[in-house]
């Protein structure tokens, strides 16, 4: 069997399991008991908090794409960080509307500027800044190396926005899971319904990065081609 046909496998298995682990994910969300102060518009937090850790954790495995790049200069190493950036912007995308509509009626508002809301910010700024900087330079190697810093340094951020909670005053809750402490500050009754979710989001963002991953692979491919063609 070759290479590519094992990848469409495990691509297709990720999404179809991705799928559903989520709607059975749904299922445990909705069926959960209601917060004892938010009642049932805390059941957003099934979506809000999975899609923030998958997001914020795949950009670490971008940094690790990147590093290999600046190791090996291959460009398939720099190819799967964009891929995997790409996908990580959609969850926390979904992370920063979860969080909004969540807001409104917690807080009264949709945004404010409190620290951890703050952070997140830079931190999705920074990452469409690297689109940016990606789209301005042409040469291959440059941009490459380029993105390959944003990434790095861009990660630095992403426990800046986890701690801001303990390091400052600040209106959001403290951490879901407190990786200093190895504590869990969730209803354990609330508990599996929240896991199931996050490896529903986790498969999902393995088989969007696989896919986004091929189509980049075959991009570059047809370029490659089109000066020989011509």
């Amino acid at each position: 069997m070759s290479q590519s046909k094992r990848m469409d496998i495990l691509t297709l298995a990720s999404l179809s399991l991705g799928l559903l682990t989520l709607g059975i994910g749904a299922f445990l969300a909705f069926t959960a008991p209601p917060a004892t102060e938010q009642g049932h518009v805390y059941r957003i937090i099934f979506l809000h908090v999975p899609s923030a850790w998958v997001g914020m954790v795949s950009l670490f495995v971008a940094v690790a794409y990147s590093i290999l790049y600046l190791a090996r200069g291959k460009a398939h190493y720099d190819r799967m960080a964009t891929a995997v950036i790409e996908v990580a912007l959609l969850f926390l995308s979904l992370t920063l509307i979860s969080g909004m509509l969540w807001g409104r009626p917690t807080w009264g508002v949709y945004w404010t500027w409190e620290p951890r809301l703050t952070t997140f910010a830079i931190l999705l700024v920074v990452y469409i800044g690297y689109f940016v900087v990606r789209s301005a330079i042409e040469d291959p190697e440059l941009r490459a190396k380029a993105s390959a810093a944003i990434s790095i340094l861009g990660a630095i951020n992403v426990p800046i926005t986890y701690m801001s909670v303990k390091w400052w005053r600040s209106l959001h809750q403290t951490q879901t899971f407190d990786l200093t402490t190895g504590r869990s500050n969730f209803d354990p009754a609330m508990l599996p319904a929240l896991l199931v979710n996050i490896l529903a989001l986790s498969l999902l963002f393995l088989a969007f990065v696989r896919i986004r991953g091929l189509l980049a692979e075959r991009e570059s491919a047809k370029q490659e081609l089109s000066p020989q063609a011509g």
